[in-house]
């Protein structure tokens, strides 16, 4: 590959490490094309790029980038990435399903918020919510006090107006 190529290449690695929140390393050595294909159409189908590499030029873009010293150990053999911006315990479940249902491929590591995490913490990331549903989960505590307060007030309220019914019929008796 031409010297050019390959700076597009790096640019292009550069550019989604810094973009994006999470990156995701598998070792996807042993697998057939099907089962590859099929990885690849689990992580489109949650909008997750999903590309293989070189690890010379991942390595290159992650010296360049900065903060990935702890995952550079992760890149030997033969690697796919996945790169996140939002949902970021995305791929942790799609590579979860996948594993479970076919041995492979073998989680290595991510960094998901500028934090690492090893081969052994993909249960770990596939049960962190997501940025909605942990937005979700705020807005319910904190709508439930106000939801307290409203129906105490109206059930003051209306034993207050029944209260005031009562003393006016009996005002009029």
């Amino acid at each position: 590959m031409p010297t050019a190529e390959k700076r597009a290449i790096l640019d292009e690695l550069t550019e989604k490490l810094k973009s994006s929140s999470a990156l995701y390393i598998a070792k996807y050595s042993g697998m057939s094309v099907p089962e590859v294909n099929e990885l690849r159409g689990a992580f489109r189908k949650g909008d997750i790029r999903f590309k293989v590499y070189k690890n010379k030029l991942v390595k290159l873009a992650m010296e360049e980038v900065g903060g990935y010293d702890d995952i550079i150990p992760s890149l030997v053999e033969q690697n796919a990435f996945a790169f996140v911006d939002e949902e970021l315990s995305a791929p942790a479940k799609v590579l979860k399903d996948f594993i479970k249902d076919n041995n492979k491929p073998e989680f290595k590591a991510a960094i998901v918020d500028g934090d690492f995490y090893g081969a052994d913490k993909l249960d770990v990331l596939a049960a962190m919510k997501s940025k909605n549903e942990i937005v979700g989960d705020i807005l319910g505590l904190l709508m439930a006090p106000l939801s307290n307060v409203v129906g105490a007030l109206e059930s003051q309220g209306s034993n207050l107006v029944g209260a005031v019914k009562t003393i006016a019929e009996k005002g009029e008796e």
